[in-house]
């Protein structure tokens, strides 16, 4: 099924407007979610809304939205209440930067967004400012859910990729972290010679297809033989070595990398030494 749009609007370059629709980039559905269950009669749980003043269950049509601005004193905003904010970014993706993409930290990326022209007449000037952005992103806001992003824009294929960013306010320092402060801000040069030698050996180019969700499959196989009524054995899980000697275990780890990695080519030389063999004796038995 090909994804609806979430939002509607115009990407903003300068003086460039070009109609836009906003796609979510990532599948929530992949993730097996759960339902509370009423234990002995195995019933889905009811959340039911309550009121402890009236002593009463209450519909949504009841329910409003109210801020507290005191303890216990609140204020009712209605619907027509937030359609009077009226920032540009509701409708507007206005780009008012633009920085080399290797420039936004990861840490600082919340969710991705396609960006697409909307109607053919869009789509031209859509290209051209996707080619113009090459090795490039956009840094602007765009007003989503109830909440103003800053996003970052840059292209991707066909299309661009928009991630909403978190405001720098919300990053928590790395210096916050206490333990990190018995950990030396230097290292032995032959502990960090062999630390190399083993992240070389791990060195290749990158397709994170190779990759899969493999809790996911395993719950999803003991979903499905408790529902088929057969008997889930788990597998033994060992728990990893303590490190008592760091030069010992980066040696061993090197020497096991290299030791598997030339499985492969003693197989295939094997096999090589078989085969011959096997012609050898078809031939002195053909002569």
């Amino acid at each position: 099924m090909a994804p609806r749009p979430t939002w509607k609007g115009y990407l903003k370059v300068s003086l460039v407007t070009i109609p836009v629709k906003v796609f979510p980039a990532t599948e929530s559905a992949a993730t097996i979610s759960f339902n509370q269950l009423h234990e002995p009669c195995k019933t889905r749980i009811q959340q039911k809304k309550w009121c402890p003043s009236c002593e009463r269950e209450v519909t949504i049509s009841e329910i409003v939205k109210g801020y507290e601005h005191e303890k216990g004193r609140y204020v009712v905003v209605e619907e027509e209440d937030l359609q009077k904010v009226r920032v540009e970014s509701t409708r507007v993706i206005d780009l008012a930067q633009f920085t080399d993409d290797t420039e936004i930290d990861p840490i600082y990326v919340d969710r991705a967004y396609y960006l697409a022209p909307e109607g053919p007449m869009a789509a031209e000037a859509f290209a051209v400012m996707r080619d113009g952005m090459a090795g490039k992103a956009g840094i602007g806001k765009v007003a989503l859910y109830g909440r103003e992003y800053l996003v970052a824009i840059r292209p991707k294929k066909k299309g661009l990729v928009m991630y909403t960013l978190h405001h720098d306010a919300e990053i928590r320092s790395i210096d916050t972290i206490e333990e990190l402060n018995s950990v030396p801000s230097k290292v032995k040069p032959e502990e960090m010679k062999l630390a190399k030698q083993v992240i070389a050996t791990f060195d290749g180019e990158l397709n994170l297809k190779d990759y899969k969700d493999e809790y996911r499959e395993g719950l999803r196989k003991i979903i499905d033989a408790k529902i088929a009524g057969e008997e889930v054995i788990a597998p033994d899980v060992r728990e990893p070595e303590k490190v008592v000697d760091l030069m010992e275990a980066l040696r061993r780890s090197l020497n096991t990398v290299s030791a598997e990695k030339k499985k492969p080519a003693k197989v295939v030389a094997a096999k090589t030494k078989v085969k011959a063999v096997a012609n050898g004796a078809k031939k002195r038995k053909a002569g």
